[in-house]
């Protein structure tokens, strides 16, 4: 029993050694941390700091700095960057680069000149490490951008610039920092500077121009190994800071740049992204901030007064100077408060390229100790004051975007949209499910349904059954994307009026279909034909193809009749395309008539969709195949017809679906059949009709069938 006290007492001896006992202790403040500090209104990232300082070796010693709480340190920091280039709107970003230039200019520039001004005039110290120490206050992490994912505003432009400003201030502080390394040791010349650039360079190429092709490679023969994509995106990511590191640079600048390389591949409401993120926010960052904590020593503020007022001097000018960066860019380009409250909140942090710099400096004999500690402690407020103000903005901006504080509180956040997906070849499911996906409203309260009907026959049941079991699958897809399913199997005798009838019952707004196989002659006789479903249903259609994944188009080349404008569904596809092209981070080709795409214009106006869109001036539709010019083949078709009897109906677009299967065949298409409010007039047409004559000869056919079956199989086995 006294060997057992005593082993037990051993294992507890501090700081703890056994890695088991370290980890569960991790995962246990990584739990209850933000949960106990949100009733106080406090971040939970603070939380996660606080803990690191006071668990940390500066504190009650419980943990100590070693190798694994490093490497997941590293992962965590590396993770946080490579979110921030991953969730980038990259359409936005190239809208807004001068913007973000201009705001990286400043963020970087007056932070730099006012702690340069400080450190050399009045507190004396010399041109290298005034100059670094300012380089520490002109750089910043993404320590608060967590939270701007979880308020779902990574797509707001006041976020865009930011993040594209990070990438330039950080590489220009650690270029500093590497000048700065290579001057005090007498080798900053010529050889130098060619080496850092041929380096870049080569940097550069590999990660815009091998790495994408590699991952669309990749994603696309390995399409159904689902595991497999989330190790290569961190494979891309260690190997992306790597390369990094080798060219000169930090290795967080390698994460971002690997973010930004596949950006496009991998969609905001993809299964992966949302793989990316879980794993990131639930282990790796909380990790990252829990040793950011561990490296604070709050004994600096004892070690004297010349201590202290170094760590207040330092904090100060950190926070002052970007502050002011903020307030210039929110006057510059019209800003809310809100946006530069959130801006100065993501940019104010402290950490990665400081703790770099700091170090690396005080090692060489160029920083003192009282830099290195004040660093320690204005890394400690910077980040708490970062996640106070992001938090703040973000809600507030959250509130300006749904227009109306009040309607948050009524709770009609939630949209009513209802997507059914009619299922006749299980092969094509997973492609539309993920389309369906990608265009689908995230506020709505309502599943996506798989619908698949079967012949009312002898073996319903069992048919209902064996395809229960093969929809099961695809919702443990769906799933993983946090998108909930529900399956639906009918019974009926024309698969047509089973998914008319089902989207009546159901109320779905939108019909996504797949491309019907060529006809035979008993689909002929039965009109088991999409003109069926047309005809009996009113909703939004979605016909769909697609060629390869969806991820791999380029562009949206969309094809829109005259008068589509005044289609009652005209709003409702449009903005199903426009989020479509964010989703891929793709632009759409326009090819419309004038006068429609002025509507287009006021109407990505009205409801903010921030596609990149490019015009193309079509109008000769008896001549469909001059577009042939200019589709290419990486271009995902979306022509828009009409029903018979709508305003934007000509003959011309009922033969053109065959025509576009026909001359189009290595593109991935759409036809959208936008919807129609003539749902009565098609109930009132078929009332008096009764089903059963029919039904009674569907029956007897099949009779017939399965009695002429019968015969052959018995003259075969005679």
């Amino acid at each position: 029993m006294t060997d057992f006290f005593e082993h037990l007492m051993h294992e507890f001896e501090l700081p703890l050694g056994n890695p088991v006992l370290i980890f569960s202790l991790i995962l246990l403040i990584i739990l209850l941390s933000p949960i106990l500090l949100r009733k106080l209104n406090i971040p939970g990232i603070i939380g996660l700091i606080i803990s690191g300082v006071m668990i940390g070796p500066h504190g009650l010693n419980i943990l100590e700095k070693n190798s694994a709480v490093d490497l997941f340190s590293t992962i965590g920091l590396l993770y946080i960057m490579f979110i921030a280039g991953l969730e980038l709107d990259m359409n936005q970003f190239k809208a807004n680069r001068n913007k973000s230039l201009l705001f990286g200019f400043f963020t970087f520039i007056f932070p730099l000149s006012i702690g340069f001004s400080v450190f050399y005039y009045l507190l004396d110290y010399g041109f290298n490490a005034s100059l670094l120490t300012a380089s520490m206050f002109a750089s910043h992490t993404l320590i608060a951008y967590p939270i701007v994912s979880k308020f779902g505003i990574s797509k707001n432009q006041a976020v865009a610039i930011t993040v594209g400003g990070t990438i330039i201030t950080d590489t220009a502080a650690l270029l500093i920092l590497a000048v700065i390394m290579s001057n005090n040791q007498g080798r900053l010349n010529q050889d130098f500077w060619i080496k850092l650039g041929i380096s870049l360079a080569i940097f550069s190429a590999i990660m815009f121009f091998v790495i994408p092709k590699i991952a669309e490679w990749f994603f696309s023969k390995l399409e159904s190994e689902k595991h497999s994509h989330y190790i290569f995106v961190l494979a891309v990511v260690f190997f992306a800071a790597f390369l990094a590191q080798v060219a000169g640079v930090e290795p967080i600048i390698g994460a971002f740049v690997a973010g930004l390389a596949l950006n496009k591949l991998i969609p905001p409401s993809s299964a992966l992204m949302n793989r990316i993120e879980f794993i990131g926010n639930s282990l790796f960052i909380p990790f990252f901030l829990i040793s950011v904590g561990m490296i604070v020593d709050m004994s600096v503020i004892l070690k004297g007064p010349e201590a202290l007022i170094i760590a207040v001097v330092m904090t100060v000018v950190a926070i002052f100077g970007k502050w002011f960066a903020a307030l210039v860019t929110q006057l510059v380009f019209r800003y809310s408060s809100a946006q530069r409250q959130l801006i100065f909140g993501l940019s104010n942090a402290q950490a990665a390229a400081t703790l770099a710099a700091v170090l690396i400096g005080y090692k060489a004999g160029i920083l003192d100790e009282n830099i290195l500690n004040g660093s320690i402690i204005m890394i400690l407020i910077t980040c708490i004051i970062a996640s106070f103000a992001t938090e703040k903005a973000a809600k507030k901006i959250v509130i300006e975007m749904d227009g109306n504080p009040s309607e948050l509180k009524k709770g009609n956040e939630f949209s009513d949209e209802h997507i059914l997906i009619p299922i006749a070849n299980i092969e094509s499911i997973e492609k539309l499910l993920e389309f369906s996906i990608f265009i689908r409203d995230k506020k709505s309260a309502n599943p996506i349904s798989i619908l698949s009907v079967v012949s009312n026959n002898d073996e319903a049941e069992i048919n209902i059954m064996k395809a229960r079991t093969k929809l099961e699958a695809f919702v443990r897809q769906a799933s993983a994307s946090e998108t909930k399913v529900n399956i639906i199997t009918t019974i009926d005798h024309n698969r047509a009026s089973g998914i008319a009838r089902i989207a009546r019952e159901i109320m779905a707004d939108i019909i996504i279909l797949g491309w019907p196989r060529r006809a035979a002659l008993i689909d002929k006789l039965i009109g088991e034909k999409v003109d069926n479903i047309l005809d009996n249903t009113d909703k939004t259609t979605f016909i769909c193809h697609f060629e390869k994944p969806l991820v791999l188009h380029k562009r949206v080349a969309l094809v829109i009749p005259p008068l589509a404008e005044h289609e009652n569904g005209f709003e409702q596809w449009f903005t199903k395309m426009s989020r479509l092209a964010q989703e891929l981070s793709i632009s759409i080709l326009l090819c419309s008539n004038e006068t429609t795409r002025n509507s287009v214009t006021k109407l990505m106006k009205k409801a903010k969709l921030t596609a990149a869109i490019v015009p193309y001036l079509f109008e000769e539709w008896d001549d469909f195949f001059v577009l042939s010019k200019v589709f290419n083949q990486d271009d995902l078709i979306v022509l828009v017809c009409a029903r018979k009897g709508a305003a934007s109906h000509m003959n011309v677009l009922e033969n053109l679906p065959t025509k576009l299967e026909k001359h189009f065949e290595t593109n991935s298409r759409i036809i959208i059949y936008p919807q129609q409010y003539n749902q009565l007039y098609c109930e009132v047409r078929y009332d008096d009709i009764t089903p059963d004559p029919l039904r009674k000869g569907i029956e007897a056919a099949q009779k017939i069938g399965r009695g002429i079956g019968n015969i052959f199989k018995k003259d075969g086995q005679e």
